[in-house]
């Protein structure tokens, strides 16, 4: 008999791929869906479809926080709101949004 194992949710040519750019943002994302699995599933859909979409709870981020290098190369880094603080840094690059962070509470730096 075949352990049964979560299936991959596929995606669509138009969606972005998510994909973990540290341990950190992979603890933190473990530690956000324990308390707000809701607002994690929005913002999945979110990034996989808009990443891009400016709003209220989607944006960049400013000053020195704007940009982050990776590889050699220069990336807007966004900010996406969860409520009750939460957020989640990432950038976009080739269709994958690489998500640097994710804070259980308002980050500081952006305080």
């Amino acid at each position: 008999m075949v352990r049964e194992a979560a299936v991959p949710r596929p995606i669509k040519k138009n969606e972005y791929t998510i994909v973990f750019a540290s341990k950190q943002a992979q603890k933190g994302w473990l530690d956000v869906a324990a308390t707000k699995r809701n607002a994690l599933a929005d913002a999945w859909d979110f990034l996989t479809r808009t990443p891009h979409a400016s709003s209220q709870i989607c944006h960049q981020l400013k000053f020195e926080l704007a940009t982050v290098e990776r590889a050699g190369q220069v990336h807007d880094r966004w900010q996406y709101e969860l409520p009750g603080g939460a957020r989640i840094w990432f950038y976009v690059a080739a269709g994958v949004v690489h998500i640097l962070d994710v804070h259980t509470h308002h980050p500081n730096e952006t305080k």
